[in-house]
């Protein structure tokens, strides 16, 4: 672990990250110290910086970190925290700021094999987003809904929880983005109003518009990912996940979703 470029595994307990959740971070997958899906990883990172006014670091300084925690590990999870640093009491932002900056690397635990070729089962969740526009899409530090969300279940069968916002619409997973597809149509939740726009989200989504796929983001509600032909969940360290059951609706893996795993 770095802690602004220096070994250590504490920070003040003034930072703002820690008081307010006043930061973001990325988790991403690393191979012998080398970032996968790095051009989306940076992309979202530094659109995220620019939404919360958080300075954003330097690229290729964070590239050299993340070589650093995670060289002599073969495969890796890497996990980047950036904050707006210590602040006196108060929510308002400071007018100068020093950031925190904390990277890490641990070793690659993995998920069983099954759930990307068999699929897997998932369960409405019954912990609600809140609809908040300023944040939506931003993958910051105040995770509560989502630890609530998957504190619903202790079923080892299940894998993911699929999310609501206040009024019903599906948004997402609780570690997770959600696919459909619809009459050869790929579709995915509108993330205006809440939700993490994930890495690997943009990665679909560029990879299926390249093959010439017609993608779309639209408004879903639980009926319509009920009546999907296909249905998967992605993020970046378990890649693409088919849905196989959700409630009673089952799905065999379907062909477009299979396509996509063999891409990515």
């Amino acid at each position: 672990m770095l802690v602004n470029g220096a070994p250590g595994d504490s920070i003040s307990a003034s930072d703002r990250g820690l008081a307010y959740g006043d930061g973001i971070y990325r988790t991403l997958e690393a191979r012998h110290g080398t970032p996968l899906l790095w051009h989306w990883q940076w992309q979202r990172l530094a659109a995220d910086c620019a939404a919360l006014r958080l300075p954003c670091p330097d690229e290729a300084l964070l590239l050299r970190e993340i070589a650093s925690v995670a060289a002599r590990l073969e495969r890796a999870v890497v996990k980047i925290v950036l904050t707006r640093g210590s602040g006196q009491r108060g929510y308002a932002m400071p007018a100068a700021c020093s950031p925190t900056r904390i990277v890490s690397a641990s070793a690659w635990g993995g998920y069983p094999p099954e759930r990307a070729q068999q699929g897997i089962v998932a369960r409405w969740c019954d912990t609600r987003l809140a609809i908040q526009p300023w944040l939506a899409g931003i993958k910051h530090l105040n995770r509560l809904e989502n630890v609530l969300a998957r504190s619903e279940w202790t079923d080892p069968v299940i894998a993911e929880g699929l999310m609501l916002d206040m009024d019903g619409t599906v948004v997402e997973g609780t570690m997770s983005n959600l696919f459909i597809v619809r009459a050869g149509e790929l579709i995915t939740p509108l993330l205006d109003r809440c939700g993490v726009s994930g890495a690997m989200r943009a990665c679909v989504i560029d990879t299926a518009a390249n093959l010439g796929l017609h993608v779309r983001e639209a408004r879903l509600s639980p009926d319509e990912v009920m009546a999907a032909d296909e249905a998967f969940v992605c993020n970046s360290l378990a890649g693409i996940w088919p849905l196989r059951q959700l409630a009673a609706r089952q799905w065999p893996p379907g062909a477009l979703t299979r396509r996509l795993q063999q891409l990515l």
